[in-house]
């Protein structure tokens, strides 16, 4: 039996990692933490004009994911390990995308300075997803904010996920291929993802999953 003090669950915006942390952490009785997104003032702003609203979106995503790894590790007498659905590091990969010039310099001296102190994750699991059901799951779940989204945007932050994670050693990584899986209906897809995960020793640095 695998276990793991901290678990972080990674995808694209509508992957489906809100989704599999609320249904891991109800499995493993683990400590739920989900990112804060809909506190962001910006991010209407932001989804309209994103040139505009980029800087005061990323800064406002920055201080409040730093705040909330902060309690990452404080203890529950109940529950021994922490789902969230979503790592620090993220938060590059979108500054990357959205900034430039002296605002990007500038995010990056305030990020390194809050990385050092960010907790790292035991296991990170990365839900790999097609364009066409990234698009499908945002319609889907009809967020006022998402229904204008660029399809191009949403592509480009696919790559720069998939290249973010294809170079990633910081912790131990299991890609799922989101495409192919649904664990929200389908109890054996998330009896599978539970089981390999929970269950079966994770022998290499990265362990690729996909049902039979």
């Amino acid at each position: 039996m695998n276990t793991y003090e901290f678990i972080a669950i990674e995808g694209v915006i509508g992957a489906g990692k809100t989704s599999l942390a609320n249904l891991i952490a109800k499995e493993r009785n683990a400590k739920l933490v989900l990112e804060e997104f809909e506190d962001n003032p910006f991010l209407d702003k932001f989804y309209t004009d994103r040139e505009r609203y980029a800087f005061q979106t990323q800064l406002t995503f920055l201080a409040s994911r730093f705040q909330q790894q902060q309690n990452i590790y404080l203890k529950d007498l109940f529950q021994s390990s922490v789902i969230s659905d979503y790592i620090f590091d993220k938060d590059r990969i979108f500054a990357r995308i959205n900034l430039n010039g002296d605002e990007l310099a500038l995010y990056d001296k305030i990020f390194q300075i809050m990385s050092f102190k960010a907790p790292k994750p035991d296991l990170v699991i990365y839900l790999q997803s097609s364009l066409d059901r990234l698009l499908h799951n945002i319609h889907k779940r009809g967020r006022s904010y998402e229904k204008d989204m660029d399809p191009d945007y949403l592509n480009e932050l696919n790559e720069a996920y998939n290249h973010f994670f294809h170079h990633y050693n910081r912790s131990q990584l299991v890609i799922i291929n989101a495409s192919e899986i649904d664990f929200v209906t389908n109890s054996d897809h998330l009896d599978y993802i539970v089981r390999n995960i929970f269950e079966a020793p994770l022998k290499a640095q990265t362990t690729y999953l996909s049902p039979k």
